[in-house]
């Protein structure tokens, strides 16, 4: 089955301002900005799925509105799309949102699509596609920044099924996000119970028994500071990834043993999703730098303070050339609370100010081994990972059954779009 299609135009909510872009110049800079009045959508606000995000928010005044952005508008159930910078980018205003308007940035253009033609989930899946991010990114011009032409996005041929077919393929799509989304939102409150006992045990120094705990020199009895070195296996218990002529470019292959980059780290875990990898044979060669359950990676270059843990789904990791990796004595520290520590705001204020360089951070492991290490008694740590590891567990699987349904997700969207499957 296929349908015919018609320039995204056509599909708009009448002529006049149905699709439109940014302010531009003088129109609106960064001084316009405010501490409430009028939510301007940029960039970081299109990042997270079907709908703008609506954290992060800067904003305009009423009288800069009125005065000079009416032009620039957009309401709940428009489209908003990146015209300049990360191209690709799309996302939909909800229509449920606590604003009632809103003003798009000058990297940003609205699209208001007729509901009687079309609708604006289905055209969000459109877009949002691999093949049609391609089309787009093959269509840029870039003068320093990579960006589109208004007209780029209203002469765009886009196929138009029956509505009722839109509907249902926006539903069938719709109810992975939905699922996609839950997860992420479990994900983070258990991740944050976790981060939350930790701080209220050894940050507040409320943990069970504190009420008659004995202070001394203002830590509990019983509790000391310890180098981060002398809590770390004797030999290369903090060492950094391979350097020069052990790990080259020409390596890398398409499959094989992920290779644990900073960019790799992502909210305390490693993100796999475009990770480099390395035949086995050459991480076996290699084998020092290969990573154990317990152990952290950490970023020693860029942003200081990256970091994630590796458990067993990520034994065998390969510790890349800009990460350092960490291997507590478990006789000594247990290797969970040591992870958390490492992320406590003392330990990684202490840590980035130990990192060199003037236009690129970079931390050593000789800077690595000086931190001072916070050790509660090993009985206190246990109980805390006995009590944290069942929730990060289970985020980590509700993690692996995102990936699953983007894949799938990602693996209906062309066929349901061009009629290979019928709906």
């Amino acid at each position: 089955m296929s349908w015919g299609t018609a320039k995204f135009a056509s599909l708009v909510a009448g002529t006049k301002n149905a699709i439109v872009g940014g302010p531009f110049g003088s129109k609106l800079v960064s001084n316009d900005y405010t501490q409430d009045g009028v939510p301007v959508i940029r960039g970081a606000n299109l990042s997270n799925g079907r709908y703008i995000s609506e954290s992060g928010f800067v904003f305009v005044s009423d009288e800069k509105k009125r005065k000079d952005l009416q032009s620039n508008l957009a309401r709940p159930g428009d489209m908003v799309f990146t015209q300049r910078g990360t191209l690709g980018q799309v996302a939909i205003i909800p229509d449920d949102s606590v604003y009632k308007e809103f003003v798009i940035s000058q990297s940003q253009m609205r699209a208001t699509l007729d509901p009687e033609k079309a609708d604006k989930h289905f055209y969000y899946y459109f877009f949002s596609s691999k093949n049609v991010v391609d089309t787009i990114l093959n269509m840029t011009s870039s003068s320093g920044v990579p960006h589109i032409n208004l007209g780029t996005l209203k002469d765009f041929e886009v196929p138009v099924p029956p509505l009722p077919t839109q509907q249902r393929i926006a539903g069938i799509l719709s109810a992975y996000d939905d699922l996609i989304e839950n997860n992420r939102r479990r994900i983070g409150l258990l991740e944050q119970a976790a981060r939350l006992l930790y701080r209220e045990w050894f940050v507040h120094l409320r943990f069970p028994g504190h009420e008659t705990a004995r202070f001394v020199d203002g830590l509990p009895e019983g509790w000391s500071i310890q180098l981060l070195a002398d809590l770390c296996v004797e030999g290369d218990g903090i060492q950094t990834g391979p350097f020069g002529s052990q790990l080259h470019q020409s390596d890398y292959t398409d499959s094989g043993v992920p290779v644990v980059m900073p960019k790799d780290m992502k909210d305390n875990k490693v993100d796999c999703d475009g990770i480099a990898r390395i035949p086995e044979s050459l991480a076996d060669r290699l084998g020092r730098h290969r990573m154990l359950p317990g152990d952290t990676v950490y970023g020693r270059r860029g942003d200081i303070g990256r970091r994630a843990f590796i458990g067993k789904r990520q034994t065998g990791f390969f510790c890349g050339t800009g990460s350092l990796r960490i291997r507590p004595d478990q006789q000594k520290i247990n290797a969970r609370y040591l992870f958390e520590t490492l992320g406590s705001p003392a330990t990684s204020g202490f840590i980035a100010n130990q990192a060199k360089g003037s236009t690129m951070p970079n931390l050593s492991a000789g800077a690595l081994k000086k931190v001072p290490v916070l050790c509660a008694p090993g009985a206190l740590q246990v109980q805390f990972t006995n009590t944290v590891e069942p929730m990060l567990e289970a985020a980590e699987i509700l993690d692996e059954q995102i990936t699953r349904l983007i894949r799938a997700r990602d693996l209906l969207l062309p066929r349901l779009m061009d009629g290979r499957i019928p709906v």
